[in-house]
């Protein structure tokens, strides 16, 4: 079956709640970790969204969570793995992750040729098997720039990058971990006229600062005049992305749903602090309902972060499969 003919269009509410049915019912078949999960809550025939079960992130640390349709693993990515143990996605379809990130980044930033694409990922890089370096990596492909580079070590090249981008008709779009955009400022980089996404939070390096305080210093500081955030992770093949609002505005095939806090396993409508789950249409061959160990808000179409569950342990929801 050609799945990404079915997951990449836009959907209307009804027709992604069929799919999401069609999607269960395939790795209910296919994933046999998500499978055993299913069973142990006895939830094999859910009537509505909100009865799907939702596999707790961690499982991704402890198991291999991946179809069992005979396709062979292309890619195996690992989370930062700034908790300790790194959780591992096997991805069976790379072109599947491909299609998901590409419409994604065109439908919320633009056209990759149209910029100069640069990556400000040391630590992604360093420990390796990063599907956050992949999907950058494959942007600057798109760029067809030879400028578009990850930069290590040598930050202060970035004004000289920047320039001779313009001299070429092109903006820098700068993607960077959280802490390396904060450590440009103590070197007084000037990133005016760039677009910057920021990601992956502090990674132990740096106190950790609420979102809405970090876009502030970053655009005060940086002379940023388009700053966005992106939310991803390892385990998901999709991302949403925010501007200044920090509201995240999930693609067509992607949907956000909230959970009780104090009772994982019910959903809850999300105007005060709720645990989040995703669905994931483009996690075809792995699990695309995962409860993850955010913590949001319900905002109009979006939604915004607000933290992380403590221990970053779903309570009463990470059943062991035997």
């Amino acid at each position: 079956m050609d799945w990404t003919q079915k997951i990449f269009i836009n959907h209307s509410p009804s027709q992604f709640e069929d799919l999401a049915f069609e999607v269960f019912r395939y790795q209910f078949q296919h994933c046999p970790i998500y499978s055993d999960y299913v069973k142990v809550l006895n939830r094999e025939k859910p009537a509505s969204l909100t009865e799907i079960p939702f596999l707790p992130i961690s499982f991704f640390k402890s198991y291999q969570i991946h179809s069992s349709s005979g396709k062979a693993i292309e890619a195996v990515f690992k989370s930062s793995g700034t908790g300790g143990e790194r959780s591992r996605h096997y991805v069976q379809d790379l072109s599947i992750y491909e299609k998901s990130f590409v419409l994604a980044f065109q439908k919320y930033i633009g056209p990759p040729e149209k910029f100069v694409i640069l990556g400000l990922l040391p630590n992604y890089v360093e420990q390796g098997d990063s599907s956050l370096i992949y999907m950058v990596s494959h942007l600057m492909g798109l760029s067809q720039s030879i400028r578009s580079k990850f930069i290590l070590e040598n930050t202060q090249e970035i004004p000289a990058l920047i320039a001779a981008a313009r001299k070429e008709g092109r903006q820098v779009l700068l993607f960077g971990v959280s802490y390396s955009l904060l450590d440009l400022i103590d070197l007084k980089i000037d990133l005016s006229g760039c677009k910057v996404i920021e990601t992956g939070g502090m990674k132990g390096r740096r106190t950790e600062l609420s979102k809405a305080k970090m876009h502030e210093l970053l655009s005060k500081e940086l002379n940023i005049s388009e700053l966005y955030s992106e939310y991803g992770m390892t385990e998901l093949l999709s991302q949403a992305y925010c501007k200044h609002d920090l509201v995240f505005t999930t693609p067509p095939w992607m949907k956000v749903l909230y959970r009780d806090q104090s009772d994982p396993l019910t959903i809850v409508d999300g105007e005060i602090s709720s645990g989040i789950n995703i669905i994931d249409l483009a996690n075809i061959n792995s699990c695309s309902f995962i409860a993850t160990d955010d913590i949001g808000i319900k905002r109009n179409t979006g939604f915004e972060i607000i933290g992380r569950i403590a221990n970053s342990d779903i309570r009463g929801c990470n059943l062991l499969v035997d």
